[in-house]
């Protein structure tokens, strides 16, 4: 035990020794996860429409109106051609072309029903998906107004016609902001970084400068030696998880809805499994150099498959397997569980297990694999 303390008095000191880890460590995340929110947002806004009316009509007037006053559209022309709005998709100026054909609002009136055409250009697949699902949308309302302006809601015998009103209700996020969804997996997607690469250049540091040597020579067991080397991390890592909930409060007014203990509690044990992996990664590497790109390898792969930027659901079979494999993927999807919906300790009880796994295996590995010579 004196020599587990020894380890764990040596860890501290070497830590808070360096100024530049401290400060990745705590005022790093603080920045990225300040900023970061306000990038990685898929509400797309801003996009640019080439408005190209045929018909100048008070109904083809007024369906523009509406499209530039929904937030999402800016009318940036009003082409006398497609072929003219063509060139300012190729010239980068237009997002989008709709075309009002001549006779949009007789057609409409007389027979209730009209065509147009929507260009939209999917170089940026997101962009594109995202702003023809915006138009469309604006369309579809647009239309029912119509349908309620144009056709009488009393029948021909003097009975009203009976409709349907649908009134929807998101939960979780009722004003349905993307923000609530990035800020927690970000400030999982820092804790991985920062615990992952922290640990992982931990011990091939201590071979580059030879105290290896020293402490192979003296009694200390292999599995006190990796959680010497697991402790002042994961101390820090609970230090960083509590300074990034503070400030996704601060900045962003979210409050977790669920048990802060039940947070901490998986916390607490996906860090033991990062770490575990980072001081892995550590034993089998020679240098820093080596030790560090192979961890980039790994976190890129785990950031990539974990649901942080896409949804698993809509994965291939085999990487929704492969994902399922990663330590990240759970984590993410509970903190998003517990933030937003609130659920407790009950409902993610199957994660629990898997991190609890993911913990011993990755930290078992690490001890098995650290060789010790003297």
């Amino acid at each position: 035990m004196k020599v587990l303390l020894f380890i764990l008095q040596k860890e501290f000191r070497q830590i808070f020794r360096d100024r530049i880890i401290l400060a990745m460590m705590t005022f790093v995340p603080i920045v990225q996860l300040s900023i970061l929110p306000f990038a990685a947002n898929f509400d797309i806004k801003n996009i640019n429409l080439a408005y190209l009316d045929h018909d100048r009509s008070p109904y083809s007037e007024k369906l523009m109106h509406k499209i530039a006053s929904s937030g999402y559209f800016e009318l940036v022309g009003y082409p006398f051609s497609y072929r003219e709005g063509l060139n300012q998709i190729e010239r980068g100026e237009a997002d989008l072309i709709l075309e009002i054909p001549a006779g949009f609002e007789r057609n409409l009136i007389r027979e209730g029903k009209q065509k147009v055409n929507i260009a939209v250009d999917a170089i940026n697949g997101t962009k594109s998906a995202l702003g023809g699902g915006y138009l469309t949308s604006v369309l579809a309302d647009f239309n029912a107004n119509l349908v309620m302006n144009i056709q009488s809601p009393v029948g021909a015998a003097g009975t009203r016609v009976a409709r349907i009103e649908i009134a929807g209700m998101s939960w979780f996020n009722p004003r349905e902001e993307y923000k609530y969804y990035m800020v927690p997996g970000i400030l999982v997607l820092l804790l991985t970084l920062i615990g992952g690469f922290m640990s992982a250049l931990n011990i091939v540091r201590e071979k580059e400068i030879g105290t290896i040597e020293q402490i192979n020579v003296t009694p200390i067991k292999k599995w006190q030696f990796i959680l010497g080397k697991l402790v002042p991390f994961w101390i820090v890592g609970i230090i960083v998880f509590t300074i990034g909930l503070t400030v996704q409060y601060l900045v962003y007014g979210i409050f977790p809805q669920g048990s802060l203990f039940t947070l901490y509690l998986f916390a607490g044990i996906y860090l033991i499994a990062l770490l575990g992996f980072g001081l892995l990664i550590s034993t089998v590497s020679n240098s820093q150099l080596q030790a560090m790109f192979v961890a980039f390898f790994f976190v890129m792969i785990f950031i990539l498959m974990s649901g942080f930027f896409t949804s698993i659901d809509s994965m291939p079979g085999w990487a929704r397997q492969m994902s399922y494999l990663t330590p990240v993927t759970h984590f993410i999807h509970v903190v998003r569980l517990i933030v937003l919906k609130g659920s407790g300790l009950e409902h993610v009880l199957k994660e629990l297990g898997y991190l609890i796994v993911f913990a011993i295996v990755l930290n078992g590995l690490a001890i098995w694999n650290y060789r010790k010579t003297s």
